[in-house]
């Protein structure tokens, strides 16, 4: 067990033990690839540290020698093409196993990764080339990827060499052919070559409400603050198998796919799909037996759609949802049919999970929980004055400055201005709005930029979604604002029926009148639009902000 060697202790007695005395020891020199990936390796050879799958009938199992010889020949390869201690590279791998090679190998170098969508166009890739001086790119084999990087990189004055997984392509080294020539022995750096804590490991592009996307950077300590989010949240167990659903080319993916989840010794389980397929996801789930599941609530609903009955989950012993808030009608649903509470947590690019429903206290629909122990969570008005209970507040993160939490981000990489805008003061704003309960619980709001202001009213978007979730015709809702040239605002719902229902004028009637049942009235959309899908991230997020911005274009 590694725990031991970072936490004085493991089990708490309830959740005030936990956030009063939880504590995690950072080595001065920690770093993942070596003191998890190689230690577990040398500790248990035969622990099982990844199981792999996609929709091709194609299977793969590592151990974590498999993983630890494996990113020792990819280390050596990716030296010999000169990356070292703080170069930059950039990994567009979706769910392709080589990227859990791939990042461990960095690691040991002290090289710098970047994780990317496969959403990314010429422009972006472009921009992120240039903006991180990345001098290496490994990528999947996929068409649009490698158009889009061949039309970027002469742009890219940094990149030195583009690699591809799984197929050949011209102009591009082959990985699987690389990493064969080189030892399967990498030692540990030393002197200037070794990393400290606080060296850059890990930067992700994160877009902002204005402006281009920013880098987000992360130190070598930040898998430790994973600890939390993994064994405290998820509740991953040694040698069983976690599920976190998500691309490589987002923050989720290192909250449930690598980092906690090794440190705590689970098994990984990736199903790499080609696209998101409920049944397909409850068939995999089924078929292998996973032990703890994290979704987004998206992924939730659409399984909702199907027969879940026919699946046998009794082997599922927790489940959680990050991502998004999750609608109380998705938790009540979920419960019902499986008999599992749905856990949600809350968290940013920026940082590991900041408020969760732990292991101590049963979580309530439509809750976010209660703060990590490794933040000091408070909720502030617009003067920066604390809130009461009840009143709506903007979460924040104090003392930030004086005592930067584990896992949290250290800046903004090559941006010192904005780093110490972000990190300089009293506290770290989030930019997210939550009210707080009697209890200490707190219930998501929404961004600060999704709030609508409304006739002299301020209403968040997740509670008018949930009550129209409470109506049968709806599996997906964005609420958003519009323009109105009365109201300046108002609130619009972007709707996807649920089976059985067509958009009609009498089904739109219906819905408004639904919402002023369950809510206040004046909260009630006075515009309702029709999709057959919302526009969402690889991560399954909704983007409202391209629904906002499609209709301030009309």
């Amino acid at each position: 067990m590694l725990l031991d060697r970072y936490l004085p202790r493991i089990d708490f007695e309830n959740y005030e033990d936990f956030k009063k005395n939880y504590k995690v020891n950072v080595p001065d020199n920690f770093n993942f690839g070596f003191d998890i990936v190689d230690e577990w390796a040398k500790q248990e050879p035969d622990k099982k540290a990844l199981v792999w799958c996609n929709d091709h009938n194609e299977e793969k199992i590592f151990t974590f020698a498999d993983i630890s010889r494996l990113s020792a020949k990819t280390a050596n390869y990716f030296k010999s093409i000169g990356i070292k201690k703080g170069s930059v590279v950039m990994l567009i791998l979706r769910r392709r196993w080589e990227y859990w090679i791939c990042a461990v190998a960095l690691h040991k170098i002290g090289a710098i990764l970047i994780p990317g969508s496969l959403q990314l166009t010429r422009k972006d890739i472009v921009y992120r080339g240039n903006a991180a001086e990345i001098s290496a790119i490994v990528c999947v084999n996929d068409q649009f990827v490698i158009d889009q990087v061949n039309a970027a990189a002469a742009d890219i004055e940094s990149l030195k060499t583009k690699i591809i997984v799984d197929k050949p392509c011209d102009g591009w080294e082959f990985y699987e052919e690389k990493i064969e020539l080189f030892s399967e022995v990498f030692e540990r750096p030393s002197g200037n070559e070794a990393n400290k804590w606080d060296d850059i490991m890990l930067i992700y592009f994160t877009s902002g409400t204005t402006g281009m996307p920013k880098m987000v950077q992360h130190n070598f300590a930040h898998p430790l603050g994973h600890i939390v989010t993994a064994k405290y949240w998820q509740q991953v167990q040694e040698n069983k198998l976690h599920m976190s659903v998500s691309d490589s080319g987002w923050a989720k993916f290192g909250w449930g796919k690598i980092y906690g989840q090794w440190i705590c010794g689970a098994v990984v389980f990736a199903y790499d799909m080609d696209k998101f397929i409920p049944l397909n996801l409850l068939k995999k789930i089924t078929e292998y037996k996973i032990t703890t599941f994290c979704a987004p609530p998206t992924m939730f609903r659409f399984m909702l759609q199907e027969d879940v009955k026919q699946f046998d989950l009794s082997h599922i012993e927790n489940c959680c949802i990050a991502g998004e808030p999750l609608n109380p009608q998705v938790f009540n649903d979920w419960y019902k049919l499986t008999g599992l509470k749905l856990r949600e947590g809350f968290g940013q690019t920026e940082g590991t999970v900041l408020i969760a429903n732990f292991k101590w206290f049963e979580p309530s629909a439509g809750s976010t929980g209660k703060p990590a122990p490794l933040y000091n969570i408070e909720l502030l008005d617009d003067d920066g004055n604390p809130v009461k209970p009840g009143e709506e507040g903007t979460i924040v993160v104090s003392g930030v400055k004086e005592n930067p939490p584990v896992g949290l981000f250290t800046g903004y990489y090559q941006n010192e201005k904005m780093t110490q805008t972000a990190l300089g003061g009293k506290y770290y704003n989030t930019g997210d709005m939550a009210v707080r309960d009697k209890d200490g619980h707190y219930w998501f709001i929404g961004r600060n930029d999704d709030v609508i202001k409304c006739s002299g009213y301020r209403i968040g978007p997740f509670e008018v979604e949930s009550a129209m979730l409470e109506h049968p015709a709806v599996v997906e809702c964005a609420i958003t604002s519009a323009p109105d040239p009365i109201r300046g605002q108002v609130v619009k719902a972007t709707v996807v029926l649920s089976k059985g229902y067509s958009p009609s004028d009498e089904l739109t009637k219906e819905l408004q009148n639904h919402v002023k049942k369950i809510t206040a009235p004046y909260k009630y959309p006075r515009i309702i639009e029709y999709m057959d899908e919302l526009p969402k991230t690889l991560g399954g997020k909704i983007k409202r902000k391209e629904i906002r911005i499609k209709d301030n274009q009309k």
